[in-house]
């Protein structure tokens, strides 16, 4: 019942907030003589990046409580990705919770996370996002579009799952499956012979009830979290991407911060990121018990390389088409050999 009341009482929160940012309410960003930062995205508060942002909270209500306070919006209450990010350029949210994918648009160096097979492992995945020196450099891409990236957070590895089996490529021709709304993704799922279908994540689940698309492809957490296991019951290792989730604010608030404040901003930053992987593999395998054992799901073991080799001219493509991603590519080309 408490629980209930709570989602009821964040919900409220949320329409409240949705109408401030639509104008169809008054509100103020002070209450009790504190700033209240709000942030928003996508997951649900039992996920690893909601636990991080708790971390994220608490770090700055105890090191800035007497100036901040911090509200953390789940589920897409204050909209999609896309949305939200807008509402984060405007200041109208300080912060948000989004893929690399709703990145491309703003700062075409994002483009290289949605290139199939970019990395090699998960060790030459998290070296590249933790060099937080090397990323800043990507992160202040976007600083023209009024927003800038404080750090990464461990989305896993992306992998197909669908109404039917999918063992080959083959078995993907003519299925409609979600994916990031990305070009990259687009053209990565179409070389694969499916038929590329981009749509916020929010719509996923009724989109596969409905039959409008036959799967979708993100981490084992989607099949629990947001219930996919619950309309697709088939989920294939095939392990085309490791996209990370950025942590984005908005400029203008925190070039508006003093030294002190933004270096606390940085911290709580680095110490929810910190905070989210601890959680990520152990939420990844309690996941895949429930998808088995309460939702029916199956899991397949695929042979990666064949499915690689049907995307390489997709990365050749990219490469070819967006020169700004060249420099990132090849950093991670050499990461990548050190865990050959």
């Amino acid at each position: 019942m408490k629980s209930l009341k709570k989602i009821g009482a964040l919900v409220l929160s949320a329409s409240l907030l949705v109408g401030c940012l639509t104008g169809l309410t008054g509100c103020a960003s002070i209450k009790s003589g504190k700033r209240i930062i709000r942030i928003s995205h996508a997951q649900s508060e039992t996920h690893p990046e909601h636990l991080g942002l708790l971390k994220f909270k608490e770090y700055i209500e105890e090191n800035l409580g007497d100036k901040y306070e911090v509200q953390i919006y789940p589920n897409e209450l204050l909209g999609g990705a896309q949305k939200a990010i807008e509402l984060t350029q405007t200041g109208a949210i300080d912060f948000v919770v989004a893929g690399t994918a709703n990145l491309e648009n703003f700062a075409d160096v994002y483009e290289v996370f949605s290139m199939p097979y970019l990395f090699t492992s998960e060790e030459a995945y998290h070296e590249v996002m933790n060099d937080v020196d090397y990323m800043q450099q990507v992160y202040e891409s976007t600083n023209a579009a009024g927003f800038r990236v404080l750090t990464w957070y461990n989305a896993g590895t992306r992998s197909f799952y669908a109404k039917k089996p999918i063992y080959t490529p083959d078995d993907l021709k003519g299925l409609k499956m979600r994916v990031q709304q990305s070009p990259a993704s687009v053209n990565m799922a179409n070389a694969f012979g499916a038929a590329a279908s981009p749509m916020s994540f929010g719509e996923v689940y009724t989109a596969i009830q409905q039959g409008v698309i036959d799967g979708a492809e993100n981490n084992e957490l989607a099949l629990t979290n947001n219930k996919h296991g619950e309309v697709a019951k088939y989920y294939s290792y095939n392990k085309h991407q490791m996209v990370p989730d950025m942590l984005i604010g908005n400029l203008k608030f925190l070039e508006g911060l003093s030294d002190e404040e933004y270096q606390v901003f940085l911290d709580a930053a680095l110490i929810s990121t910190q905070e989210e992987m601890l959680y990520w593999d152990e939420q990844v395998e309690a996941a895949k018990q429930i998808a088995i054992n309460d939702m029916g799901v199956e899991f397949i073991e695929v042979d990666v390389g064949v499915f690689q080799d049907k995307v390489s001219e997709v990365q050749q493509e990219m490469l070819d088409d967006n020169p700004n991603i060249r420099e990132l590519y090849d950093h991670i080309q050499e990461i990548n050999k050190k865990y050959a």
